[in-house]
């Protein structure tokens, strides 16, 4: 077993293929890390290869026997998602943990990923969405758990069906919150559809809470070079313990998502402390706005169409 001081305990997973994207950096090495502690095979998709090893090498410094894996990915370019399927699909290992944590936030102005899309809804979404459909015949053959890694954004604002990528007027923040409620939607719908084709994936959501990650700090490559006042504040408030988490706590509820023996799919996982912004994880009531079947459908077919990538029902 795997255990750090203050922390959940994670299952031995010996003899499995964990795969977790946006791993190089925050709370996504963070989760990479304890995977690897607990035995598994970790799979790192990564944009930037020096991050990625520098990440193994933090990752080895902490559990030096960790079996880790450097793989090529930008999941703001399909052509690299797919890419990455191919690869994994050729190497036909079954895949048993499929974390999908990597996420980009509130841009100041609108930016486009290479296939055109509002960035954060074509990264944080639609990027992942074609991973789980290239990933699917592995995930079948592992009998996987997905996690998709949402937000608290995710309880407010909605899809903006009616110009899902912003070309109209742009407002990071709604944009961010779409595209969450998206990802926290489809992750749902995967579980609902492998229970009825029989597929054997749990699907099921989380989130990490307030912390102060990277995602709100300076960024040139999201157009931000200077940390935001918010960042600025929550890292205020979580050296001295107050209201939010920390890095190292917003990482649970993902890891308790994706190992626990008893979190089920279906379900969402956050801390558990007020406002859910920090504390220990612990399932927590569905947002409304990933409650509704139907809004569920109409993005997986939506997402279908937008990244030519189809999933089908059996």
């Amino acid at each position: 077993m795997a255990r750090t001081p203050a922390d959940i305990t994670i299952p031995d997973l010996s003899g499995k293929r964990a795969v977790v994207t946006g791993a190089s950096d925050g709370i996504g090495l963070g989760i990479a890390a304890r995977l690897a502690a607990a035995g598994a095979e970790v799979l790192l998709p990564v944009r930037n290869p020096r991050k990625g090893e520098e990440a193994i090498t933090k990752i080895k410094q902490l559990a030096p026997h960790a079996d880790l894996a450097l793989h090529s990915l930008d999941l703001s370019a399909l052509d690299s998602v797919a890419a990455l399927g191919e690869t994994l699909r050729n190497e036909g290992r079954p895949i048993h943990l499929l974390i999908n944590n990597a996420g980009v936030m509130t841009p100041p102005e609108r930016q486009t990923t290479a296939d055109g899309f509002e960035l954060q809804f074509g990264t944080n979404h639609l990027g992942h969405f074609a991973l789980i459909a290239h990933l699917l015949p592995l995930l079948r053959a592992g009998q996987a758990r997905v996690t998709s890694q949402v937000s608290i954004s995710a309880n407010r604002g909605a899809i903006n069906w009616q110009d899902l990528n912003w070309e109209r007027s742009y407002n990071g923040q709604n944009a961010y919150s779409q595209s969450k409620i998206a990802l926290g939607l489809v992750g749902l719908e995967l579980d609902r559809r492998s229970a009825e084709a029989g597929w054997g994936i749990t699907s099921n959501l989380s989130h990490p809470g307030v912390a102060p990650t990277s995602l709100l700090a300076a960024r040139p490559e999201v157009g931000r070079d200077r940390d935001t006042v918010g960042v600025r504040l929550i890292r205020a408030l979580s050296s001295r313990g107050i209201l939010v988490g920390t890095v190292d706590t917003a990482k649970l509820p993902a890891l308790y998502a994706a190992t626990a023996p008893d979190a089920l799919g279906g379900r969402l996982y956050g801390p558990s402390g007020p406002g859910h912004l920090g504390g220990a994880p612990a399932e927590q009531k569905l947002y409304t706005r990933l409650a509704s079947v139907e809004a569920a459908q109409r993005i997986w077919k939506i997402s279908e169409e937008l990244t030519k990538v189809s999933i089908p029902a059996r």
